[in-house]
């Protein structure tokens, strides 16, 4: 997905297409319609299967051609993750951030300040800048996928509105005439795409509905990439239209346009009322397309309770795309599916996100999350701690500090009953602001 989201090391990319290609064969494994579909040449597939050979992790990897820093180079300090940034830095680097977020953890402030760090000038991210010192130019490969992430990641966390404000308007300034976004800018829109964008607008306060160009919204976009309700793939959405201009199924990016059409980002809250059946039908909008979007999952899900990937040659187990598929049936209300995909994921995923890195485990934390799920307990792993370790060391409150406030707060309330009343009001007041801020990125956007 949300274009999910992706991970470095395989070669599936988070709506990595670049202009004018339609979804072709990876080149070095001949998978078709997987999740974020292939964009590497030859040279990139080697090198990239050779480090790490990982089914649905969770990266998007920018359409460029230039060469891997020298592993010499030590990677920042600040960085989740020690795999080449090149690729997929700022993303996994904003999934951490924001299943930390999501989890209750304040990220560390250099972890923070490095993803900030990352902005060009123009509001746009970079992958990856080893030297911040330079200025982007036109050869830096800024994208949407990163940059959306990034949105989300800095909006959830609070006190970054000039970094998302500026980088808002970068991707509104590229929207394309259909309404949608592709990777880059000026590429073909995408479902994967447009959805992680949508998640930025949403998070910013924007209503996505109202973002256009030649009156075509983000919805328009995704709406052309929905297949009927008749036929092979009924109901899914594809990535893109192939060179015939047909649309094949795509189940990654159905779960990024469910998401997409609900107005929702990376984090969805567990819900409080669903669909009641998810049931193919004719689409008047998008509220039933995600509907169809989601029967189309629970289909694909229902014998083994998760997706598959033919990368290898042979058909695999893909965690990624069945982690992104429990969000978006989550999103949905479709809880019983989601939840029996999310117990799969439970026994089976582990290992996966110990090979695949830090935004592996924060698909998983976000995919807890979203159907009510401890991710302290997944399976018997702590991902929360297990994220933690792959970044910089979390900074610790100065203990005597916290004793001297609590000491001060004990002392005031004991004053008068109204200090305790006037506490009282000031968290109820401040648990209203964050009310609202986290809900601009998780509410449901309506067109």
């Amino acid at each position: 997905m949300p274009g999910s989201p992706p991970e470095h090391g395989t070669v599936e990319v988070y709506g990595a297409e670049p202009p004018g290609s339609p979804l072709p064969p990876a080149p070095c494994t001949g998978i078709k319609g997987e999740r974020h579909p292939p964009i590497m040449n030859v040279r990139r597939c080697a090198a990239v299967l050779a480090a790490v050979a990982v089914i649905g992790a969770a990266t998007p990897a920018a359409a460029d051609s230039s060469p891997s820093p020298e592993p010499s180079k030590a990677l920042p300090a600040a960085l989740y993750g020690d795999g080449d940034p090149q690729y997929d830095g700022v993303w996994r680097q904003s999934l951490a951030l924001l299943a930390q977020d999501t989890a209750g953890v304040k990220p560390p402030k250099a972890a923070v300040d490095w993803l900030t760090g990352q902005q060009c000038a123009d509001g746009s991210f970079a992958p990856y800048r080893a030297d911040t010192s330079r200025a982007c130019d036109a050869k830096t490969p800024v994208d949407t996928n990163q940059t959306a992430a990034a949105v989300q990641a800095l909006a959830a966390l609070g006190g970054h509105h000039k970094a998302t404000g500026k980088a808002v308007d970068w991707l509104k300034s590229i929207q394309n005439e259909d309404g949608g976004w592709g990777y880059t800018a000026g590429g073909p829109s995408d479902a994967n795409s447009t959805s992680v964008v949508i998640g930025a607008l949403a998070a910013t306060g924007e209503k996505p509905a109202q973002v256009t160009k030649d009156g075509k919204s983000p919805y328009d976009a995704l709406l052309k990439l929905a297949l009927p309700c008749k036929g092979d793939g009924a109901g899914a959405f594809a990535f893109q239209p192939d060179k015939k201009g047909k649309l094949i199924a795509n189940a990654d990016a159905t779960a990024a346009g469910v998401l997409g059409l609900l107005g929702k980002g990376l984090v969805v809250e567990p819900a409080k009322t669903g669909t009641p059946e998810l049931a193919c039908e004719k689409a008047g909008g998008p509220g039933q397309a995600a509907v169809n979007g989601g029967a189309y999952l629970k289909d694909e899900l229902a014998e083994d309770g998760h997706l598959v990937s033919s990368l290898g040659g042979s058909e695999q187990p893909d965690h990624g795309n069945t982690a992104d598929a429990v969000v978006a049936l989550a999103a949905l209300g479709a809880m019983e599916p989601a939840k029996k995909s999310l117990a799969w994921l439970e026994k089976n995923a582990a290992g996966w996100a110990a090979q695949s890195g830090p935004a592996a485990y924060a698909q998983l934390i976000l995919a807890a999350h979203a159907t009510g799920a401890d991710p302290r307990a997944f399976g018997g792993t702590d991902l929360v701690k297990k994220l933690a370790a792959t970044g910089p060391a979390a900074e610790k409150e100065n203990e005597k500090e916290k004793q001297k406030a609590a000491a001060s707060d004990a002392e005031s309330d004991s004053d008068s009953g109204f200090g305790v009343w006037w506490y009282v009001g000031v968290c109820l007041v401040a648990g209203i602001g964050i009310g609202f801020l986290f809900s601009g990125r998780r509410k449901r956007q309506q067109p």
